[in-house]
């Protein structure tokens, strides 16, 4: 089977809508962080198959649980899950945030290449970071445990936005020590096709 194919019925096996423009979107996407890899090691996954369940459709496996148009990424890193979210929802205005000069440099050619005209890069660290104005959905996929992503993100949330945590195993002890200011709406269990790992999102909401 293709990468195209592939992809196709990963899409169709998570139940999300994704246009066939923006699935080729997703596989120039991964073409990208292949090349780019060999000097800016964006990822230790290197084969495109893997990378098209580990990267692409784990990001995509969060798309029923974004809400609003202003989206950022919280420690984007190669660009996930912000860049195939945006792919897949060219409404929505998606900001990758991330510390890194070296992985923002990637995402700004990588926005140039893909023809991504919904989405900005922010070089800044998180905690001393100013937005415009604040965000609909706030999502993370591997920045750091659940206290702390909320201790240093959770400000950059709307009142009635919410916050989505990417995590592994079901996050037991994480939950066990959310501050005060938010409150635990759900955690979902994420079934990512091809993938043989247990994915879970914490949903949270400013209280």
């Amino acid at each position: 089977m293709s990468l195209a194919d592939e992809l196709a019925a990963g899409i169709a096996a998570l139940g999300v809508e994704v246009a066939v423009n923006a699935q080729q979107g997703m596989l120039d996407y991964l073409a990208l962080i292949e090349k780019w890899n060999k000097a800016y090691n964006l990822t230790a996954v290197r084969e495109p198959a893997r990378m098209l369940t580990h990267h692409l459709l784990d990001s995509l496996s969060v798309l029923p649980h974004v809400r609003g148009k202003h989206v950022l990424d919280v420690g984007s890193g190669a660009g996930l899950p912000g860049i195939p979210l945006a792919l897949a929802r060219t409404e929505w205005q998606v900001t990758l945030l991330d510390a890194s000069h070296k992985k923002t440099t990637f995402l700004r050619q990588a926005i140039i290449e893909l023809k991504l005209h919904n989405v900005e890069v922010v070089c800044e660290r998180v905690e001393t970071w100013n937005p415009p104005h604040l965000f609909d959905t706030v999502v993370s996929r591997a920045f750091s445990d659940l206290p702390e992503f909320l201790a240093l993100a959770g400000r950059l949330c709307a009142k009635t936005g919410v916050v989505v945590a990417m995590k592994g195993i079901y996050p037991n002890e994480e939950l066990a020590h959310i501050p005060n200011n938010f409150l635990l709406r759900n955690v979902v269990a994420l079934r990512v096709p091809g993938l043989d790992a247990e994915r879970h999102a914490a949903l949270l909401q400013p209280a």
